[in-house]
């Protein structure tokens, strides 16, 4: 089968469900302070998944961070009940949330606090709320993407009231999917493909290159270390697209 080479390495030209090639993501786009309340806000949309995300400073901080003069960044997960293609019971009806979006809120906090100085916030919290309007996969990777931004006009909000004087982060952070699907190593797994897929792969990283987060998962048979390998480099040719993106993104943001 004919292929493309991308970075050494030659990944075959197939068409998927969607019609991508194999290291192909979906489209992506960033909506950048829609939210005229909020400190910081971006709607995110990656293919049909699209995420609405807020960013909400408080002069509060978790009682571990008391005294400390050190703020923090949390993020809470909600998928909202006609995100898919039936409609899901809202978790507040079950009394508590599910353990996969506790994972995923986890998740999104622990990767954008990997890249901040939190020393600088002060004793403030700034809490993420990404709620999912559309899912068609990649849910916790475009809360993460898109939860940057949002995150980055809350800096930049801050610095206008004049409670700090810099931004408090000199990396960015992102995330996206990959995984094997027929024996078929793709980038940006849509539903479809995430529900077949072999071998499932989040990937968090920062614009330099750096790893904050690897989660993978073999749902059959294990997997290679050069399975791995090419998995971590497809995913990371795919993040260097996202982040000029989000750079944009973020660059209408600080230049307003």
């Amino acid at each position: 089968m004919a292929g493309e080479t991308v970075s050494g390495i030659l990944y075959p030209v197939m068409r998927r469900v969607d019609g991508r090639a194999a290291n192909e993501l979906r489209p992506i786009q960033f909506e950048p302070g829609f939210h005229p309340y909020a400190e910081g806000s971006c709607l995110i949309a990656m293919g049909n998944t699209r995420v609405i995300i807020t960013a909400t400073v408080e002069d509060k901080t978790p009682p571990f961070l008391k005294g400390t003069g050190s703020g923090w960044v949390t993020a809470e997960y909600s998928m909202l009940p006609r995100a898919g293609k039936q409609r899901n019971q809202r978790e507040i009806a079950r009394g508590t949330p599910s353990g996969r979006t506790m994972e995923i809120q986890r998740l999104i906090g622990r990767a954008v606090r990997a890249v901040v100085d939190l020393s600088q916030l002060g004793e403030r919290t700034i809490t993420l709320d990404c709620d999912v309007i559309q899912a068609d996969g990649g849910t916790r990777t475009a809360c993460i993407t898109g939860g940057f931004v949002a995150f980055a006009q809350a800096c930049r909000w801050m610095m206008d009231q004049g409670y700090i004087n810099r931004l408090p982060f000199q990396e960015r952070v992102a995330a996206i999917s990959v995984g094997v699907v027929r024996n078929d190593e793709l980038l940006d797994l849509c539903y479809e493909e995430d529900v077949q897929a072999a071998v499932d792969m989040n990937i968090v990283m920062t614009d330099r290159g750096r790893f904050v987060e690897v989660q993978g998962t073999a749902e059959s048979a294990p997997f290679s270390r050069d399975r791995l390998n090419r998995l971590i480099d497809l995913a990371q040719n795919g993040l260097q697209q996202i982040f000029q993106l989000q750079a944009q993104a973020i660059e209408a943001i600080l230049n307003r």
